[in-house]
């Protein structure tokens, strides 16, 4: 999928790209405290990204949020949480609405997460990864002032190389396994995903978080697939040799994040489970939600302080 490149940075029309520092042909949009709302979903794991970075960055005040609901149909998401139907800030009822004022004939996808700019109602970006990089970097003059460093320079090189891991073979890999369209690429899938999550199993057997002894990017982006694993792609998407909760490592890790500020309160099995059971209707024609798991073992102490 083609997302909106634009960039919000610090100086104003600069085009730059976000990791390698190269010039780019991208539209830039100036930080102001204010400007933009940040429209997400609790049931989206790519959103669920950017809901994480912007709490534990303190940037609350600065860049407001929308929250549509976890079920949408083929035009877009709606913000039906909302009195009315209707987000109270940019008075849409769907987000589609924002794309279409800033592109009248848009036709790729209305994804979430996605910045608006408030002033004009349009879209500005949807560039999920650069979203969050973003909040990192450019707004960093707006971080709280005990804001973790999400991007050490100490280990932003390995940092690179484990979040592409993670994300073709475990973040798109889960993915690729459920819309698998031939036993082949599903095998193909369910090798990838499962090694690499063999290969994070032992890593977290030895370390705290993916990088050592501070959370970073690289583990925002990981838990929130985990925190779906067992309630969604372990069963609806097939990815199912083990479940989380079988994976020593990886399961105390999902529960040390999640019982971390900023991480477990930003998820809602419920809204998570509706998405996909009730969305994916080619997967799951009945639209039958499960009941479980019982959330209740995300709060067991998880012992991880040791590493």
């Amino acid at each position: 999928m083609n997302y909106i490149p634009d960039r919000i940075t610090k100086e104003a029309g600069r085009s730059q790209d976000a990791y390698g520092g190269h010039e780019l042909d991208v539209p830039t949009w100036p930080v102001q405290p204010g400007r933009y709302r940040l429209v997400a979903a609790r049931a989206c794991p790519w959103a669920n990204r950017a809901i994480i970075v912007r709490g534990l960055l303190g940037l609350e005040d600065v860049i407001s949020m929308g929250l549509a609901g976890p079920v949408h149909d083929d035009r877009s998401w709606s913000f039906n949480l909302d009195p009315g139907g209707v987000d109270p800030v940019l008075g849409y009822e769907r987000l589609e609405q924002a794309f279409l004022a800033r592109f009248p004939d848009y036709s790729k996808g209305i994804t979430v997460p996605a910045l608006v700019d408030v002033p004009s109602k349009e879209v500005v970006t949807n560039d999920f990864p650069t979203i969050t990089h973003d909040f990192s970097f450019e707004w960093r003059d707006h971080h709280r002032p005990d804001a973790p460093d999400l991007w050490p320079d100490d280990c932003r090189d390995e940092m690179e190389t484990v979040m592409q891991r993670v994300f073709t073979d475990v973040n798109d890999g889960v993915y690729r396994c459920g819309f698998a369209g031939s036993q082949e690429a599903y095998d193909e899938a369910y090798d990838r995903l499962w090694a690499t999550m063999d290969w994070l199993e032992e890593r977290l057997s030895r370390r705290r978080y993916l990088m050592g002894d501070r959370i970073t990017e690289a583990d925002v982006r990981l838990f929130t697939t985990l925190a779906r694993f067992d309630a969604v792609y372990h069963g609806h998407f097939k990815c199912n040799r083990n479940k989380l909760t079988e994976q020593p490592a990886l399961w105390g890790y999902a529960r040390d994040l999640f019982q971390t500020p900023g991480f477990g309160e930003t998820i809602d099995f419920d809204q998570i489970k509706r998405h996909y059971y009730v969305v994916h209707e080619d997967i799951n024609p009945t639209g039958i939600v499960p009941q479980g798991p019982d959330p209740a073992g995300w709060r067991a102490p998880h012992g991880r302080e040791r590493l």
